[in-house]
């Protein structure tokens, strides 16, 4: 059964990448950075997934790309 969280969780995931690529950063260089193993933010990463994450994990990667972490659940700007 599918959660009804799972397109929430995909929406995050696709800013995380966005801002992670805007600020230069690779999955490997990022997971370093907060203390996360490149292949759990490859599962959070991941388009298909569903993988579910703790509000402590978000929180270190929004410090991580230096992004508040409101903006995970906003619509990305134009820039």
């Amino acid at each position: 059964m599918k959660s009804s969280n799972d397109e929430r969780y995909r929406q995050i995931a696709k800013k995380i990448v966005h801002y992670r690529i805007k600020k230069g950063l690779s999955q490997d260089e990022l997971a370093d950075k907060i203390g996360i193993s490149k292949s759990y933010l490859s599962k959070i990463e991941a388009p298909n997934s569903t993988k579910a994450f703790s509000l402590d994990v978000l929180f270190a990667i929004a410090d991580g790309l230096d992004v508040e972490v409101i903006k995970f659940f906003m619509p990305i700007e134009k820039e």
